[in-house]
C-alpha cells in the first residue's frame, strides 16, 4: 500500500457562524513531519480551521483527509455537514491531538491520570503500559515529581506542559496547537515553548496557532499567514518574515516586532 503523500489534507474549507463567513475556502496539505506555524490577526480564522480539522467545529463545506483517508461529510442544505460515519470520526480523532489555550485538563484527577486517560480508555493500551509511557513523557516535560499533583495545584505553564504530555500519550499522526502560550504570564511562555520546540524535531506533523513570531520562524518548515478566513500568503520562514510579498503581511510583520 502506498503511504500517502500528506499527513492532513484541508479542501476548499468554508465555516458560517450564521451570517458571518469566517473560513472563505481554506485549502492547505500539511505533509509528514511537516511543522506549520499558522499567524495572523484576530478574527483570522485561524483557531476555527483547528476546530474545523478535529470536528470540534463542522465545516459548512468543504473536505479533510487525514492519511488518505478522507472523513465522510454530508452537506446539509442551509446548514454545517454532518459526519455521516461516528466510527470513522473516533478513529480519526484518535490520530490528531490538540493542545488548547486553555489547558483543557480534568481538575479531578491528578497529573498522571489526565495522561493515561485517553491511552486506557480511547486506545485500550494495558494500564501498566500507558502509566510507564505517561511517566517517561512526564519526565521529558519536566512533571515527573508532580504526577500524583492535581491541576488546580500547577502553575498555568505546569499545566500546559502536562496537556502536551497528555496530547503525545496517544502518540498522534498530527498534533493541532491552538495558540499553547496566549493564556500564560510571560514568564511561563518560555518553558512552554521549549517542549513545543523539543516535539518539533522529533520528525512529528504539527500545525501550530501562533502569535510567537520568533518561535513560529525557528520551528517550522512553513509559515501560512491568514487573513479575513483565507490564506493571504505562505512560505519558508526566512521568505515570510525578511521579504514578504503581501502589503498585509508586511504590516502584520512590523506591527509584531
Amino acid at each position: 500500500m502506498t503511504e500517502p503523500n500528506y499527513a492532513i489534507e484541508v479542501a476548499d474549507l468554508h465555516k458560517r457562524f450564521g451570517k458571518l463567513e469566517v473560513l472563505k475556502g481554506i485549502s492547505l496539505q500539511a505533509r509528514k513531519g511537516e511543522v506549520i506555524a499558522i499567524i495572523g490577526g484576530s478574527g483570522s480564522g485561524k483557531s476555527t480551521f483547528l476546530r474545523c480539522i478535529n470536528l470540534l467545529e463542522m465545516p459548512t463545506s468543504g473536505r479533510i483527509t487525514v492519511r488518505g483517508e478522507e472523513i465522510a461529510l454530508k452537506p446539509e442544505r442551509g446548514k454545517d455537514m454532518r459526519a455521516t460515519d461516528r466510527k470513522q470520526v473516533e478513529r480519526i480523532r484518535s490520530r490528531l491531538s490538540m493542545v488548547f489555550q486553555n489547558f483543557c485538563l480534568w481538575q479531578h484527577r491528578t497529573v498522571l491520570q489526565n495522561v493515561i486517560e485517553a491511552p486506557i480508555h480511547v486506545l485500550g493500551v494495558p494500564r501498566d503500559e500507558a502509566v510507564a509511557v505517561a511517566e517517561d513523557l512526564l519526565r521529558r516535560v519536566g512533571l515527573f515529581e508532580k504526577r500524583d499533583i492535581y491541576p488546580a495545584y500547577l502553575s498555568g505553564g505546569q499545566q500546559q506542559r502536562a496537556a502536551i504530555a497528555r496530547a503525545v500519550a496517544v502518540n498522534p499522526e498530527v498534533m493541532l496547537f491552538d495558540e499553547p502560550t496566549s493564556a500564560l504570564d510571560p514568564e511561563l511562555v518560555g518553558e512552554v515553548l521549549k517542549v513545543i520546540g523539543d516535539l518539533a524535531g522529533e520528525d512529528r506533523t504539527m500545525i501550530l496557532v501562533t502569535h510567537e513570531m520568533k518561535f513560529a520562524r525557528n520551528v517550522a518548515d512553513r509559515i501560512v499567514y491568514f487573513h479575513g478566513g483565507q490564506i493571504e500568503e505562505q512560505g519558508a520562514p526566512d521568505q515570510m518574515f525578511e521579504a514578504p510579498r503581501s502589503e498585509r503581511l508586511q504590516r502584520f510583520i512590523r506591527a509584531a516586532h
